[in-house]
């Protein structure tokens, strides 16, 4: 009995006409093998910022609906060009709109969410022997607008495809061999990871690692959909992220990570009253600002002000920026201050659980370094470190080495990016 497998296709995996034919006859290959094909498409190369750039060259603030409906052709373009490639090769292809494929989401424009996928015209046309084409990152609103899912919302896209049509995998393709225990750009002996628990990839996710979006590994663990992260390029093994139950071992540190995107915002004079910290997390809330990590300092005397910091993501800087001035005035609140110069370096590991002294070994070896901590936060199997953006580098080898977490024999074939983070 053939099976459905769903393969995604990311942005540097279609940039051109020649890697749109190689990514057509991967499909093709899939299909000949007798599965039923469903592939997802990103937009090529650099076409999503080509759209942003004209955006902001007719207005400063573009209304966020029209900016749905024209980030959502680079999908499409790459899904028509792709069908185009399938039928020279001899096999029936159909290219559908994320509406096209039932993909229902929230109404929250440039970041929605996905309620439900709808799958029924994509059944149909794998039914009728065809190999089936949706435009990832973006789906139709409860209110029928057009809307997009966000950076890397391409992935999610696949995940949800797969689990509406009970897939046996959901196959991502990237310009990277799999995931790794390090960046292979920063570490050249990191090491490429053949299975990953779903565990520890939202906390890699979640701390840097872009070689998978973090809403993808969410809804691929609550669905209970199996993926494969794997090379464009070549057909080696990537890596495959499974249940904790899969897992035959648990390493004491899986992946160091890394970020250089963060941004610290403080809050200077901070009254000490109940409702403060909620009147500012929820504006944030509502700017759909997602604040990662957070610390209070005590006041010098009960009822003084105190200051409280916590990071965001650079791109959402000025949101949270315009969020707060909305509010301070009214919260007693004395002044904003900001950093956008930091960074984020973490050790994730299922079995820290088990190992004490991972935090110790942590934070010596960024002593002896000279790197200075300015926010820490943990988790059962992780720990991470606001740093200077500058020492991030310095801090991941270092971590790395410590762990003794490199391939001697590493050839990680990474032609770009990374594995474990970026």
């Amino acid at each position: 009995m053939s099976e459905t497998v769903v393969m995604k296709f990311g942005g540097s995996s279609v940039a051109d006409a020649d890697r749109i034919k190689a990514a057509a006859k991967r499909i093709v290959a899939k299909r000949e093998k007798g599965d039923r094909v469903v592939a997802v498409l990103s937009a090529r190369g650099d076409t999503t910022d080509e759209l942003l750039n004209m955006a902001a060259e007719v207005s400063g603030t573009p209304d966020p609906r029209e900016m749905d409906m024209l980030l959502s052709t680079g999908e499409r373009i790459s899904c028509a060009l792709c069908a185009m490639a399938i039928s020279d090769l001899g096999h029936d292809a159909i290219s559908l709109t994320g509406s096209q494929a039932g993909i229902v989401t929230d109404t929250s424009h440039t970041r929605a969410r996905i309620l439900d996928v709808r799958a029924d015209r994509i059944e149909e046309a794998l039914d009728a022997g065809q190999i089936v084409l949706v435009a990832g990152f973006q789906g139709v609103s409860t209110n029928k607008d057009v809307t997009t899912l966000g950076r890397g919302g391409s992935d999610t896209t696949a995940v949800a495809v797969a689990a509406a049509l009970g897939a046996s995998v959901c196959e991502i393709y990237t310009d990277v061999a799999g995931v790794f225990s390090a960046d292979p750009r920063i570490v050249p002996d990191a090491k490429k990871l053949g299975t990953v628990s779903f565990e520890e990839m939202l906390e890699m996710a979640s701390s840097g690692a872009k070689v998978l979006q973090l809403r993808s590994v969410e809804y691929a663990r609550t669905h209970g959909v199996r993926i494969h992260c794997r090379s464009s390029f070549d057909e080696g093994a990537g890596t495959i992220v499974v249940t904790e139950e899969e897992t035959v071992e648990h390493p004491l540190i899986t992946a160091v990570t890394h970020s250089t995107e963060e941004a610290r915002v403080t809050l200077i004079g901070v009254p000490d009253s109940p409702g403060v910290a909620g009147a500012v997390f929820g504006a944030l809330a509502e700017a759909g600002v997602n604040v990662d990590m957070i610390i209070q300092n005590e006041p010098p005397e009960e009822g003084k002000a105190a200051d409280m910091s916590f990071t965001v993501a650079t791109e959402d800087l000025r949101d949270a920026r315009t969020a707060l001035e909305g509010i301070i005035e009214a919260q007693g609140i004395q002044s904003i201050a900001w950093d956008e110069k930091m960074g984020k370096v973490s050790v994730v590991g299922a079995g820290m659980r088990s190992h004490p002294g991972v935090a110790a070994t942590v934070f010596r070896v960024l002593g002896d370094l000279g790197i200075n901590i300015e926010m820490i936060s943990t988790s059962p199997i992780k720990i991470s470190c606001v740093v200077s953006a500058d020492r991030v580098a310095d801090a991941v080898r270092g971590l790395h080495g410590a762990f003794e977490l490199g391939d001697a024999d590493a050839d990680s074939g990474a032609q770009s990016p990374h594995g474990a983070a970026r």
